[in-house]
């Protein structure tokens, strides 16, 4: 432990060293005028990028461009160093007599970090390596800090979910998943309005917390003077939507939701969320299977993954099975026997199931849903839809017709992870209501999660919501399966974090 402590002091004292130095240099630079954060425009000619994939088109040829030096090797008359903008890396060459000495002074005292203007001629070096024969380098920002010499693979991941601007200099294959969620994100829009849905945007803050069972945040209005949430779903908005003539709208963007945090679930996060007129879950899972191979084939090449390991077969045609079969394959308990509540209780607990009521009694379909997820969620490896949910645990969804215990709903489940949620929509108003006034009671018996009564959605639903198919995908976990990201917090920028201080 000694060592460590001593270690660590160490570090921060010639850490605390560097910054006075690079400090020092700033201060010599302002003394003689060339304050880099002066600087307001730099005009480039090309990038990187460009150069490295056409290289035929630019040997011999003058350019200009800019970014971060993120190495140096000076070598007495004769220097190399690395430049990376933001779309690839090329090497310097910097040679005193080409330079001139005051100009090769200047670039000798340029700091690891520091963001650099550079004119000169493309070649590719005796070993064949891509360069630039380097004439003028411009100080276009001084990096005042230095980089890490080796930030990928520190232990320490929440440093690098902390200052993601150091991860994504440090390592360009962070850089590419985020390039790929906005791929996939884009791919999705185009899909949806290549078939005629219309893009929306509905409120994030709420007078009621509805859409979804979920602890909301608190805030409050002072014009208003009322309390106010930060949304937990957008559907309730959107239906309203539907009502009104839309036939086929969806939102992707932001939610919010005040629980717990681990690899799976962060507080904010990003979700799609559409709704189709006319149509019903079976309408939305075919919908929901073609689109997610589409954009896997769009942005990798291929239907056919590997998610940590595991490969994962999107292409084939996507397994469907009702919540109560899975149950009975994975478990040998056939809850489609069971009467009520006392009965599905004691089925559960004989197949090794503790029913918790600590909070007040389960009823038989929150049982039925309890031994679902424990006995049969993790084995849900390749693309499956489970289907029939209990209608206690499905306030919004239609009942089924030939079982009015369940309803026409869905979860797609891959890795042993939920990734989209959707149902025929319940359009009676009656049933609506009754359902929300059961919510309302678990909401007084202590349930933070249970739904609000929302008079208004039901009051749009007595205007009469045509049948209607919704679907709410998770675009994290989406981008985390086909980016292979062990972690949500790999693929969001800016992660919740706990401030350092608390």
């Amino acid at each position: 432990m000694s060592e460590n402590i001593g270690q660590n002091i160490a570090e921060e004292k010639e850490l605390t060293e560097v910054l006075k130095v690079r400090r020092e240099k700033l201060a010599v630079l302002r003394e003689n005028g060339e304050d880099p954060f002066k600087i307001t425009k730099f005009d480039r000619t090309d990038k990187i990028d460009d150069i490295r994939e056409n290289y035929d088109k630019y040997e011999g040829k003058i350019v200009t461009v800019a970014g971060r030096m993120m190495s140096k090797r000076v070598m007495g008359k004769m220097s190399f160093a690395d430049l990376r903008d933001g779309s690839n890396r090329i090497q310097l060459c910097v040679k005193r007599d080409e330079m001139g000495e005051e100009e090769y002074k200047k670039y000798k005292k340029l700091d690891i970090g520091d963001m650099i203007g550079v004119t000169g001629e493309v070649f590719k070096t005796q070993k064949g390596e891509m360069s630039i024969r380097t004439s003028s380098i411009t100080l276009l920002s001084k990096s005042l800090r230095p980089l890490p010499e080796k930030f990928h693979g520190l232990t320490n991941t929440d440093l690098r979910y902390r200052q993601r601007y150091v991860d994504l200099i440090m390592n360009p294959e962070v850089k590419r998943t985020f390039e790929i969620r906005s791929k996939i994100m884009t791919a999705i829009r185009n899909y949806l309005d290549s078939r005629g849905y219309m893009e929306v945007e509905t409120p994030i803050l709420n007078t009621i917390p509805g859409g979804a069972n979920a602890r909301p945040f608190i805030t409050h209005h002072n014009t208003l003077d009322i309390d106010m949430y930060l949304r937990i779903a957008p559907e309730l908005y959107l239906k309203r939507l539907i009502v009104g003539g839309f036939e086929k709208v969806y939102e992707m963007g932001r939610l919010f939701r005040n629980e717990g945090m681990d690899i799976k679930h962060n507080p904010e996060f990003t979700t799609i969320e559409l709704y189709e007129a006319y149509t019903d879950y079976v309408g939305m899972m075919n919908l929901t299977e073609d689109m997610i191979k589409t954009v896997a084939e769009q942005i990798l090449g291929t239907t056919k993954i590997t998610y940590q390991g595991v490969e994962i077969d999107l292409g084939s045609p996507w397994r469907r099975i009702s919540m109560i079969d899975a149950i009975k394959e994975y478990s040998g308990a056939d809850f489609s026997t069971v009467a009520d509540a006392a009965e599905a209780k004691a089925l559960a607990e004989s197949i090794g199931i503790e029913v918790d009521e600590e909070n007040g009694p389960l009823s038989k379909g929150e049982i039925i849903s309890l031994a679902f997820e424990e006995k049969v969620e993790e084995n849900l490896i390749q693309p499956t839809f489970i289907t029939e949910y209990p209608v206690e645990i499905s306030p919004l969804a239609k009942r089924m017709p030939s079982n009015p215990e369940f309803t026409e709903r869905f979860e797609v489940f891959i890795t042993g992870r939920e990734y989209g949620n959707a149902f025929s929509e319940l359009n009676d108003p009656i049933d609506q209501k009754d359902r929300f006034v059961k919510q309302v009671e678990k909401r007084e018996a202590g349930d933070e999660e249970a739904g609000m009564m929302d008079e208004d959605y039901v009051n749009a639903l007595e205007y009469g919501l045509p049948p209607t198919g919704g679907l709410g995908i998770g675009i994290d976990r989406l981008v985390m399966l086909l980016t292979d990201s062990s972690s949500i917090r790999d693929v969001l920028l800016f992660p919740t974090m706990k401030p350092l201080e608390k």
